[in-house]
């Protein structure tokens, strides 16, 4: 039996696998693409449709290999991104790629698939000190916990993993935050993902070699990443899709062009909806009476022939700049046309400013449910891509003063601390 503990920090955007030996040794797993090693592994799928002259086959990657088969693709091809923000998601239930009924269960069994093949001989034969993430608030609108387990534990199956703990993503920050620490603190830790931003209130104490750890609260909210991004997607690209202009009725009043398609295309895993030929159809009659045909007509190019990888992309980029300059400039093109505008922080700051509040709400609401007060808590450990963003780091500045602020791997801490936790005595106690 292997003495081996694995962590699994599966992301809306990234997921990161850790190993952690008896010592307190923690590494990640690395993936190998274009000679570079990789500690974190795009959460990412996408199926090829190869059709030769007497039968068809499709071909699955994913992480870093899903976009290059994206990208190169010379048959027809599905990407998929965000699926996770689906896991506790009633609504879906299936979708079809190619000619293939595929489950929310199966699409995630796949990906999983992929990273274990990716990952190689790193991950040990013996998979039974196995540590999962999970968020504290699911994504999406009346989430079902049970059915997000279920799910869960049919992917890990599906890859072996037969006797999963799961621990909250940000326990897991939390837990590598602390292993160093020499005396009591009381620590939040704010792990900002892709879907979900999730918040825990943890004492901990250090009796000689043993960390011992009281839970004080929880929370979380659907607002992280992807919405920083739809705020982008919905002001810098949408409008010169059409968002924003309009249509003539058939007494030639112009009326408002529908809000319903942008909403979609500011979320990627509601992307698959508007390409659905109900959606498409929709849309060419809308292009039919529109005030801006051409507008209308590029959005059908994006959604027809999937640039908007492409875009996404981009506004990510746009997004990352940000966090060091004042200003950048986007430029995205597809078929014969291009968006190009330089987006100013100050801007985007103001379209994520009613994001923020809700955070803060969720913060201060959680300090009060626990009854700790700001002066008690010793460090605001901050994790997660979204972690980056100026305005988040101003927002806790605000709240608990600079010098408590305190990061690192923000996006690997989780994995990390989740492998750490399997080779505590007492993990059992951390599992939920």
């Amino acid at each position: 039996m292997s003495d081996i503990s694995i962590g699994i920090d599966f992301g809306t955007t990234n997921t990161v696998i850790a190993l952690a030996d008896p010592k307190g040794v923690v590494k990640s797993v690395k993936f190998k693409h274009d000679d570079i090693l990789h500690d974190v592994y795009r959460s990412l799928l996408c199926y090829e449709k190869h059709s030769p002259a007497k039968n068809s086959r499709v071909d699955v990657a994913g992480g870093p290999w899903a976009l290059e088969q994206y990208l190169t693709a010379r048959g027809e091809v599905r990407f998929l991104q965000s699926f996770k923000s689906h896991i506790a998601s009633k609504l879906f239930q299936e979708t079809q790629i190619f000619s293939k009924r595929y489950t929310l269960q199966d699409i995630m069994a796949d990906f999983f698939t992929q990273f274990v093949s990716d990952a190689g001989d790193q991950i040990p034969d013996d998979k039974t000190k196995v540590i999962a993430g999970r968020p504290i608030i699911y994504a999406g609108h009346s989430p079902d916990e049970d059915l997000a387990r279920e799910r869960y534990d049919a992917a890990y199956k599906s890859v072996g993993f037969s006797d999963v703990n799961y621990v909250y993503e940000p326990v897991g920050a939390a837990y590598y935050y602390a292993k160093n620490i020499e005396k009591e603190a009381t620590i939040l830790v704010a792990d900002f993902g892709g879907g979900t931003s999730d918040f825990s209130l943890i004492k901990f104490e250090r009796s000689g070699s043993s960390l011992r750890s009281t839970p004080l609260g929880y929370a979380g909210v659907g607002i992280a990443g992807d919405t920083f991004d739809s705020r982008l997607i919905d002001h810098v690209v949408s409008p010169s899709l059409g968002k924003g202009s309009g249509y003539y009725s058939l007494d030639r009043k112009v009326l408002d062009m529908p809000n319903s398609f942008y909403n979609r295309f500011s979320k990627w895993h509601e992307l698959g909806v508007l390409k659905s030929p109900t959606t498409l159809r929709e849309l060419r009659e809308l292009k039919s009476v529109a005030v801006y045909p051409e507008m209308i007509e590029a959005f059908i190019d994006v959604v027809d022939n999937d640039w908007s990888m492409d875009i996404y992309d981009a506004i990510s980029k746009a997004k990352m700049a940000l966090t060091n300059s004042n200003e950048t400039d986007f430029s995205v093109r597809f078929s014969d046309k291009k968006i190009e505008k330089t987006i100013k922080r100050e801007d985007f700051e103001s379209w994520i400013a009613k994001d923020l509040v809700v955070i803060e709400k969720k913060v201060d609401g959680l300090l009060q449910e626990s009854k700790i007060p700001l002066s008690q808590i010793d460090k605001v450990f901050m994790t997660g891509g979204t972690s980056y963003v100026p305005a988040v780091q101003a927002l806790f500045a605000k709240l608990f003063g600079r010098d408590k602020l305190a990061s690192g791997k923000q996006l690997e801490s989780v994995a990390y601390g989740l492998a750490l936790v399997g080779q505590d005595p007492d993990a059992q106690n951390w599992a939920v």
